[in-house]
């Protein structure tokens, strides 16, 4: 293994245990050329899973793709990387459980999309600006109505707003119900 800082191909293994989903094993390494230290992670080789494009190519299944997906979705956000691993491990054994030989770039984007509506409505929605390749603003308009409407409590706010912005209309139209007396 290459030190990823000098490149010696000279380390050690200080310590190595199973991962916490049990598929991995993570190893700590120091490197005998510089004395840095990096970890490592060893995955069995299954068949190769490979991801279909929208174009229709298709190429070998990467976790590391969602991982910088996801951080530049979410760049600038309050979003610990740890979570951001966590999320691309869950969608990693979903693909690996739902698929064994090919999977849509489609169904990855879409369990993408699913874990940053919960984690982040802002990296939500950057991340879909790029994946569903919005061609106007209205097309983004609609993404945001259609976050708007499934965010609790706040319809309930906006009905709350129109009636009270409805009872100060009605309070400044003179001769209407509720309204002055000049």
């Amino acid at each position: 293994m290459r030190c990823p800082f000098c490149k010696e191909d000279d380390d050690k293994v200080i310590d190595s245990r199973a991962s916490s989903d049990g598929f991995a094993i993570r190893r700590r390494r120091e490197c005998l050329g510089c004395g840095r230290r990096f970890t490592t992670y060893e995955r069995i080789e299954e068949s190769p899973l490979r991801v279909i494009k929208k174009d229709g190519g298709r190429e070998p299944f990467e976790r590391r793709k969602i991982l910088l997906g996801l951080i530049k979705a979410c760049e600038k956000r309050p979003i610990p990387i740890a979570e951001l691993e966590a999320i691309t491990e869950r969608i990693e054994n979903r693909v690996l459980e739902e698929y064994d030989s090919e999977v849509p770039v489609q169904y990855i984007g879409e369990l993408v999309m699913r874990e940053l509506k919960d984690v982040d409505q802002v990296a939500y929605v950057r991340f879909a600006s790029v994946y569903r390749e919005f061609k106007d603003i209205n097309e983004f308009m609609d993404e945001l109505k259609g976050m708007l409407g499934g965010v609790p409590g706040l319809r309930g706010k906006r009905a709350a707003g129109k009636k009270k912005a409805a009872k100060k209309k009605a309070r400044r139209a003179p001769g209407k119900k509720g309204g002055r007396k000049s």
